[in-house]
């Protein structure tokens, strides 16, 4: 250490004596810099190593940021969480809640916005969160990439933490080297660097998840008042990032129904009595954590709910639920379950105590709607909003890195193996293994339950959905390795995860920027939207790249003006100004009003031309049988715009 305070001294005399530090400068630095150095000294090399993965993570979210206009989503979820940080009124976007757009507010704040207060979206409309993005980035004087950018801040950091929590769960069970593994997956998968940097409530999704699972394992495994606090805490700050953390009630019902049966399989024969009363304090603290849960979520609906006039909280709350559950019953009639719950909540929506909570409700409820109502998008060469239970396995197969899934199929293989050779040698005891593993049963578990939930919904919204249980996956996969390791040979182990991690960064790394169309080798991200398009391929990420081909066009060519076709949250006229025509299928062909170019989102073309589903119809003005004189595109703008000379 002394050698390196002299070393660090002598720099700061040499660039001082040549003029390039002022002598104040100098005299402060030689003040500091033993204890500057004291602390580097003592930071283990792991925890520089994690920071350096962070800032990796974030300087590439953050550069693809800045090259991406506004995605669908965000074009309601920006607006919304505006007016909840700077007016308190939730009245846009109650479907999703509300801690992820609040953190991607909190930056606006310090800018001097326009917003669109005085216009009918905001006055008037029910939940018209379109409108009033619209509005707000595009229509209102504001800068739209400044608001854009900045949003994204708040969902880049909530990345970062996600990164840093699977690291230190992770050291816990694996030790600090093995820890690494599943902590780079995350912070490089294309997934996670996609979505990441986006204000919309995906990556939530996954960092409450993991925390809530972390905090309840932790509960059961070591019963204290402080560990029951932090577990109610964490369940409540997951189901303030996405409503889909609901299905975290009976997983978490069903995860403490285990642990008690495992940790009472040997005294299955004694008193009843006992039993009993073990069942009741574990379903008692269940119920705790739910009650401590909901004490965290009642005052951010109740500060963001203060300015939203209870009348029209109540007229927008009966007009949303107006068709749940087939409606309100016949008078004199006794109302369906589900319809008396809906009920109940427009009940609520204009009373004082009960109204927060009664926004909150209102969210879960409009997820079941939508959930049940499917999403119709482009898969497999079908359109459908009836969804498919190939969609989720099959979107994750194409889009999650071959080395990912190479490690997936080694480490179940293994896991095969064991209970195999456990199951011959009569040494297979789930109870004993459950209890010094049930932080990856608990894993494993949630990974099940949710797949199993994914797979049967109809609501086909992308892989992005597969989020949360993309960490868990990374974790698995790490204690694979880690044991297979152990009894086997070590070293070949090492260098076969060693190579495959070369592949997984060479890989990500040659994807960059294109994130979001992002498809591993087996199909090609150039080849990605022919499978299927939506948030997985084609989200309205790359309107500001046609601007640049609009702005610099190939040599030899000049682009008057441009038909524009455009799926996403960005604003063709915002930044193409006049050059922009507004244009769709039905339209025909621009040539034919003078317009030389035409730019179509994929996903559009995609739903356009591919087989309908039975029982959906489409216009046959809308199928672009038009463009099929042109056999392929002119060029592309990103990966998702495609762009046509009509000559």
């Amino acid at each position: 250490m002394k050698l390196f305070h002299s070393f660090c001294y002598r720099a700061v005399k040499t660039r001082c004596a040549l003029g390039l530090l002022p002598r104040r400068t100098s005299g402060l630095i030689e003040f500091l810099l033993p204890g500057v150095i004291i602390i580097l000294m003592r930071i283990s090399w792991p925890i520089v190593l994690l920071a350096l993965i962070l800032v990796a993570s974030f300087a590439t979210m953050a550069t693809v940021s800045l090259q991406e206009s506004a995605i669908m989503d965000e074009l309601a979820h920006i607006p919304a969480g505006y007016g909840y940080v700077k007016f308190l009124d939730y009245r846009l976007n109650p479907e999703h809640p509300p801690l992820v757009k609040i953190v991607s507010a909190i930056p606006l704040t310090f800018f001097n916005l326009n917003f669109p207060t005085d216009r009918t979206a905001w006055q008037d409309d029910v939940n018209g969160q379109w409108a009033a993005g619209t509005q707000f980035l595009y229509e209102s004087g504001n800068n739209a990439d400044q608001i854009i950018q900045w949003a994204r801040v708040g969902p880049m950091i909530l990345t970062l933490i996600l990164i840093a929590f699977v690291y230190f769960w992770s050291r816990e069970l694996l030790g600090p080297k093995w820890a690494f593994l599943p902590t780079i997956f995350t912070a490089f998968s294309p997934t996670i660097l996609a979505h990441g940097h986006y204000v919309t409530t995906d990556i939530g999704a996954a960092l409450g998840v993991i925390v809530a699972l972390y905090f309840f394992v932790r509960y059961l495994t070591k019963h204290s008042r402080r560990n029951l606090i932090f577990a109610g805490l964490a369940f409540g700050f997951a189901q303030l990032l996405k409503f889909s953390a609901v299905l975290l009630i009976p997983y978490l019902l069903i995860l403490a129904a285990i642990f008690w049966g495992i940790s009472n399989h040997q005294n299955l024969r004694g008193g009843f009595g006992k039993l009993t009363a073990s069942a009741w304090r574990i379903f008692r603290s269940v119920i705790l954590v739910f009650l401590i849960g909901l004490f965290l979520i009642y005052p951010f609906y109740f500060i963001t709910t203060l300015n939203y006039p209870p009348d029209r909280q109540l007229r927008d709350t009966d007009f949303t639920l107006s068709s749940f559950a087939d409606g309100p019953p016949a008078p004199g009639e006794i109302c369906a379950p589900m319809r008396c719950v809906a009920e109940f909540n427009i009940w609520m929506a204009d009373k004082p105590l009960l109204r927060p909570m009664a926004q909150y409700m209102l969210g879960i409820l409009m997820v079941m709607q939508r959930s049940a109502g499917g999403n119709t998008a482009y898969f497999l060469g079908e359109v459908s909003a009836s969804g498919s239970p190939l969609y989720f396995p099959a979107v994750y197969l194409m889009k999650e890195p071959v080395p990912i899934l190479t490690l997936i199929v080694l480490t179940l293989l293994y896991a095969l193996y064991r209970v195999g050779r456990a199951i011959k040698r009569r040494q297979l005891n789930f109870a004993d293994y459950s209890l010094t593993r049930l932080p990856e049963l608990s894993m494993l578990l949630f990974i099940v339950i949710y797949g199993v939930y994914s797979i049967t919904s109809p609501l086909n919204i992308g892989v992005r959905h597969l989020l949360p249980i993309m960490p868990l996956a990374y974790i698995l996969i790490a204690a694979g390795l880690k044991g297979f390791a152990q009894a086997s040979n070590r070293n070949l182990i090492l260098g076969f995860t060693g190579l495959l991690m070369l592949w997984f960064l060479v890989s990500v790394g040659r994807a960059y920027p294109h994130y979001l169309s992002y498809f591993n080798e087996a199909i090609g991200t150039d080849n990605g939207w022919r499978y299927v398009t939506d948030s997985n391929y084609d989200w309205g990420q790359d309107l500001k790249r046609l601007k640049e081909f609009v702005d610099n066009p190939p040599a030899g060519e000049k682009v008057d003006k441009i038909a524009v076709d455009y799926f996403g949250g960005g604003s063709p006229t915002y930044y193409l100004g006049g050059k922009a025509v507004l244009w769709q299928s039905a339209k025909g062909n621009p040539k034919e009003s003078g317009v030389r170019w035409l730019a179509v989102s994929v996903g559009f073309l995609q739903n356009a031309k591919g087989e309908l589903h039975s029982g959906h119809m489409r216009n046959l003005e809308d199928e672009y049988r038009w463009l099929e004189n042109y056999q392929e595109p002119y060029a592309r703008a990103g990966k998702s715009i495609f762009i046509y000379k009509l000559d």
